[in-house]
């Protein structure tokens, strides 16, 4: 019995890109000093691919009109999102981890995009996750920095 057939070795590749992909997005996450990095990125992401590659397989296995494949995608974007708002909290009067939360869903995303063997959308979307964490977040500073506008006052 050949253990690495083609199916085993489309897994493997999915498995590895979406892992790559993630921990692409956590680096950056870990040199911007936050809770969630490499690991938990590389397993969101991971994880999305493994379930998006399940719901495949069980499709193959049934006829459509028992098993509908991407009822397992909206769980997944469901499940990672619950995930997300445990990232989520309120010190003082800002909300902490809403970036972070975001950032995970969208592994989970590039996770579904692999699994379904979409890899120009995930390499995109990880390049344009990577822009907005770091690009982004100099032209936050800079407009941050701008005062307030006075309120005008007619009387």
């Amino acid at each position: 019995m050949d253990f690495l057939t083609p199916d085993v070795i489309d897994i493997l590749i999915k498995v590895l890109v979406a892992m790559l992909l993630g921990m692409v997005i956590g680096t950056e996450r870990i040199i911007a000093h936050k809770t969630a990095g490499m690991r938990t990125y590389a397993l969101v992401a991971v994880g999305s691919t493994m379930f998006i590659i399940i719901s495949e397989s069980i499709g193959t296995m049934y006829s459509p009109a028992s098993f509908v494949a991407t009822q397992i995608a909206a769980a997944v974007i469901t499940g990672v999102g619950f995930l997300g708002t445990g990232i989520i909290f309120k010190n003082n009067s800002h909300l902490v981890g809403l970036t972070s939360a975001t950032g995970i869903w969208v592994a989970a995303g590039i996770g579904i995009a692999v699994g379904y063997g979409f890899y120009p959308i995930a390499i995109i979307a990880t390049f344009a996750t990577l822009f907005i964490f770091t690009a982004l977040w100099f032209i936050e500073q800079q407009i941050k920095k701008i005062p307030p506008v006075a309120e005008s006052r007619e009387e």
